[in-house]
């Protein structure tokens, strides 16, 4: 087994880190800068910053936030929401962002992302995967976009093989029906990405407790654990994450 990362999430709107529940009912999570310091402080192996309304809103990313943040820490940070051209990706990486993430831009246009892994590399992008599930879909997961708002009748696990096939270096997928809630990963959705790709996979939407970090490892196959609600919350701090995982044999740098 590889060695597990933990990825703090901070999601963004109007300059200030927010948490929401199913993608909605958003609260306060403090500030982004100071929230960042911390995380690398505690042990964070990366970071990720989605600016969650820029697609909704129809704007791009606030590079000034991603300067703001990448310049206060050393870890890889991974920014996504309103990225649609390899323009947007360039100023984004300009600007201190290790990788981007795209979503639905890329679903938008796939050749995006061969575009950008090919000028970039593959390690410098993720795909964001949004699902919900839907008996009518194959692998009974429908992709969605635009925060979470649009179904596209498009299977969501077969959406993942090929943009892994288009050289995406890391998916992350996100089910629809677990974000915020601390119920766990959803490890069905997950384990059916990790499964059908061979890229890292990014456990992302509804960590509570400690083992559900376990099982978006054992059960889900992820390679990276995002989470935002415990530790913006302080319900865990990351190096306890860390030991409960080493406790149980899981690989990671305390």
């Amino acid at each position: 087994m590889d060695i597990i990362k933990i990825m703090p999430c901070l999601d963004m709107k109007n300059g200030r880190v927010v948490k929401g529940v199913h993608f909605v009912d958003i609260r306060d999570a403090g500030d982004p800068v100071e929230n960042a310091q911390f995380y690398e402080k505690e042990g964070a192996d990366e970071l990720a910053m989605l600016d969650i309304a820029a697609t909704l809103e129809n704007r791009k990313t606030r590079l000034d936030w991603v300067r703001q943040v990448s310049s206060v820490i050393t870890i890889p940070l991974t920014v996504g929401g309103g990225i649609n051209s390899l323009e947007d990706i360039e100023l984004v990486l300009e600007a201190g962002a290790q990788k981007v993430s795209m979503n639905s831009a890329a679903v938008k246009n796939p050749k995006l992302v061969f575009e950008a892994a090919e000028r970039f590399g593959s390690e410098r992008i993720t795909v964001a995967i949004d699902a919900r599930r839907n008996p009518a879909m194959p692998s009974g997961f429908e992709l969605v976009v635009s925060g979470g708002t649009k179904p596209v009748g498009k299977d969501a696990i077969e959406w993942a093989k090929r943009c892994q096939d288009l050289g995406a270096g890391v998916i992350l997928p996100t089910s629809m029906d677990g974000d915020g809630t601390l119920k766990g990963y959803d490890l069905e959705f997950t384990k059916a990405i990790s499964d059908a790709v061979d890229v890292p996979v990014v456990a992302s939407g509804g960590a509570g407790i400690l083992e559900h970090f376990y099982e978006g490892v054992v059960i889900g196959g992820a390679d990276i654990l995002l989470a935002a609600s415990v530790f913006h919350f302080r319900t865990f701090s990351i190096r306890q994450v860390k030991e409960y995982l080493r406790d149980k044999g899981i690989k990671v740098i305390l």
